[in-house]
């Protein structure tokens, strides 16, 4: 039995595919054509370069892409990597353009297969900046999975809870709480949960203490093509009181 502790985007993975996963967020830069925002997310791994280590690539267009190098052994899992990420830049009249920004990132986390620690650090170039300072800790069992997690260079705090229901129906409820201690100041609960109707559809929900709330249907053809439609409705948004509805789709290999 192994007992690496998987990679940095582990930690609290579970509560977070159940939440957020296929509700078609969109990134800071998309494409827009009138009423629609849309992008492309295109990732590649290539495992067993040599025992334990694995390439992967990424790429969310036109927002971002990166090349990562993933090693994996017994109590310990590491991340390398670099690429490129748009943002906004101020040119000549100050201007906003957009720009790609060279990063680079390492992630580690140390531990067993049951609780383990990592941090991830990604380093702007362009601007000799830190752009992420994060750091996890999490427990992972058969009966749920618990994360506590610092983001944005430490301001925020993130403890997540995952628990399977029916292994079977894909019955499982998630919990989020996010706390900004500086920036933003504010602390939302999103909760959530999913349950499979027939073989390949699976449906899921969640809302948070902003009033907002979300609902998924998904459908899988031939165990390789996934489509999922969303929804969203926000109750305190008394300006567009109308749903937002998205739509996704993921090839697996």
């Amino acid at each position: 039995m192994s007992s690496s502790p998987g990679l940095y985007f582990h930690i609290g993975k579970k509560a977070r595919d159940l939440l957020y996963k296929g509700y078609a967020q969109q990134p800071p830069f998309h494409f827009s054509y009138q009423w629609v925002d849309w992008n492309v997310d295109l990732s590649c791994q290539m495992e067993s370069i040599v025992p334990g280590l694995q390439t992967a690539l990424r790429f969310t267009i036109p927002d971002s892409g990166k090349v990562e190098l993933r090693f994996l052994h017994d109590y310990v899992g590491i991340t390398a990597g670099s690429g490129l990420k748009m943002s906004n830049h101020h040119s000549i009249g100050n201007e906003p353009s957009i720009g790609l920004d060279p990063v680079v990132n390492f992630s580690g986390v140390i531990g067993t297969d049951l609780v383990s620690l990592g941090t991830d650090i990604a380093f702007d170039m362009s601007a000799s900046t830190f752009n992420k300072i994060n750091a996890g800790l999490t427990f992972n069992s058969p009966f749920l999975v618990a994360s506590l997690t610092l983001n944005d260079k430490l301001d925020t705090l993130k403890a997540s809870y995952y628990q399977p229901l029916n292994p079977l129906s894909r019955s499982a409820i998630a919990a989020e709480l996010k706390h900004s201690f500086f920036i933003e100041r504010t602390t939302i609960l999103t909760v959530g949960g999913q349950h499979e109707l027939f073989p390949s559809t699976l449906v899921k929900a969640r809302m948070d203490s902003n009033g907002k709330v979300g609902a998924l249907i998904q459908q899988g053809f031939w165990q390789k093509f996934f489509l999922s439609i969303a929804g969203e409705f926000d109750f305190k948004d008394n300006d567009r009181r109308r749903p937002k509805i998205g739509l996704s789709a993921a090839l697996a290999p």
